[in-house]
């Protein structure tokens, strides 16, 4: 596809070679580290449905999408025959060309016949935002606050369940929310992620 930016293509990051790096350090300025959480995330979840999807711009990587099976997903979120979006992203400078609908409706057609898509959008932090979600089409239907317990602990923020049915009479998705407040670790880059260096079990806690 080419258009008055240049030519855009989505790869697969699963494939290896020149792409096998955005399965590690995805579009986040890190070094490229095959970590031992994520290496064992990736082992158990490709075997289960796991998919990421690189958008290139001329050959550069400007976006992405990450999403699989609830029984593969990185977040704590279940439900029947849906597929959860562990992160979806386009970097600032190609943002207003329809770029993270593109990567959403690619990934709807890679999972095929699922009832519909969940992720978490979040109000107070940088990424994952409820309003970008919210754009690309999906609907809050729980949400509760929550804090983080070393770091500016006194700052509360919002974490909603977002829906995106593709049939009506689909069953929602559910999740755990004391499962979230324990973070995650499948992604170094995720705004809930849980350092090794913090061992306490939950880094969050209600607000």
């Amino acid at each position: 596809m080419r258009g008055e930016m240049g030519r855009a293509e989505i790869v697969d990051a699963r494939v290896g070679g020149e792409y096998e790096k955005f399965l590690y350090k995805c579009l986040s300025p890190i070094p490229f580290r095959r970590y031992r959480k994520r290496q064992r995330y990736l082992e158990a979840a490709m075997q289960e449905g796991f998919r990421k999807d690189m958008l290139l711009l001329d050959g550069l990587a400007v976006g992405q999408v990450e999403y699989a099976p609830t029984e593969a997903s990185g977040l704590p979120i279940r439900g029947e025959n849906i597929y959860v979006l562990n992160c979806i992203w386009v970097l600032r400078k190609a943002k207003g060309h329809g770029f993270g609908k593109l990567l959403l409706n690619h990934a709807l057609g890679q999972a095929g016949g699922i009832d519909g898509l969940a992720t978490i959008g979040l109000v107070g932090r940088s990424w994952l935002r409820k309003e970008h979600m919210e754009y690309l089409g999906f609907k809050a239907i729980d949400s509760f606050k929550m804090r983080h317990r070393t770091k500016r602990a006194g700052e509360c923020f919002e974490a909603h369940l977002m829906r995106l049915p593709l049939r009506m009479d689909a069953e929602p998705p559910r999740w755990e929310k004391e499962k979230l407040l324990e973070g995650i670790d499948f992604c170094i880059a995720h705004p809930l992620y849980h350092p090794e260096s913090l061992p306490m079990k939950e880094i969050y806690e209600r607000c």
